[in-house]
């Protein structure tokens, strides 16, 4: 039994080629949007329908096997890195994201300063910036060398 089945019959959801599909495919490209998804799953299996999937990805959302994270202004992702509250880094100019681990401790964002009585068991954190290549692509754009040449 694959590490797919297991995690699908661990939550009591059926295995299916779609069901299996989307998490392989979350799995290798982290982050990635409902149309990505869509694209790199029918690149394998054609025939799977946009509505499988993203009823797929809603029965995963919903199990606990996938995370939704949608930062302000952008599209809804999906990622296979759950239950360990990591937060995330988002570029402002091409919209990349990577995981950002807590900075200190186990899962100090848990901790609220006022917590109004709720119990809390996530927290969302979203840095914001600009990524390598993009600060590069800016890097290169503002040199004296581009300025003589345009």
């Amino acid at each position: 039994m694959s590490d797919y089945e297991a995690q699908l019959r661990a939550v009591s959801l059926r295995v299916t080629r779609p069901r299996l599909a989307v998490l392989a495919v979350l799995r290798e490209n982290p982050h990635v949007d409902t149309e990505t998804v869509i694209d790199l799953v029918r690149a394998e299996h054609p025939s799977v329908s946009h509505q499988t999937i993203y009823d797929v990805l809603r029965a995963l959302t919903d199990t606990g096997l996938v995370r939704r994270i949608q930062p302000a202004g952008a599209n809804a992702r999906y990622e296979s890195r759950v239950g360990d509250n990591h937060h995330h880094v988002v570029c402002r100019s091409c919209g990349a994201i990577a995981d950002v681990d807590c900075a200190v401790g186990h899962t100090p964002c848990l901790t609220a300063s006022d917590d109004h009585g709720f119990v809390i068991d996530q927290a969302e954190v979203v840095y914001w910036g600009t990524c390598p290549d993009c600060a590069a692509e800016r890097t290169r754009n503002d040199s004296p060398l581009s300025e003589g040449s345009k």
